[in-house]
């Protein structure tokens, strides 16, 4: 194992803690509404929805780079693919969570979520960008992807 790969694996476990120690001032830099944001607060939702996100996007990094780990499955437009389901998957977790909490609490924030969670879309994409990069270094067939080496 080479100590750059594994300085690229440090840097991108510090970045994506350091986007959940500031991931409120990271959502709210983006996208803030008085009320809508005072709830995200109040219920515990900057705790719950930024897990998710982190989840989602390092774990299909992780499915990526050593479940699947096929030269079939090994080009740029097949790491985009993963890409798009974490664009998806996590923003919809997320919304569901969401409105699952705040029809628990009797509110009513449909487009605030909606738009939340387009904000959402962005943090997902970078967290999986990061873990991309972070993680692939040890893949036997698709290191070289999203960008060979």
């Amino acid at each position: 194992m080479k100590k750059q790969h594994l300085v690229y694996l440090i840097i991108g476990i510090v970045a994506t803690v350091l986007f959940y120690i500031f991931r409120v001032e990271a959502y709210e830099s983006i996208y803030s509404v008085a009320g809508y944001s005072d709830q995200l607060y109040n219920l515990g939702l900057y705790d719950i929805i930024p897990l998710i996100t982190i989840a989602v996007a390092w774990v299909m990094a992780g499915i990526y780079y050593y479940a699947i780990n096929s030269v079939r499955f090994d080009r740029w437009y097949h790491w985009l693919v993963m890409l798009a389901l974490v664009v998806v998957l996590a923003p919809v977790v997320g919304y569901l969570v969401n409105s699952r909490i705040f029809d628990e609490n009797g509110l009513t924030y449909v487009a605030e979520s909606l738009t939340f969670e387009l904000v959402n879309i962005m943090w997902a994409a970078v967290l999986f960008v990061v873990a991309s990069f972070s993680m692939r270094w040890w893949s036997t067939n698709c290191h070289h992807t999203p960008i060979p080496q």
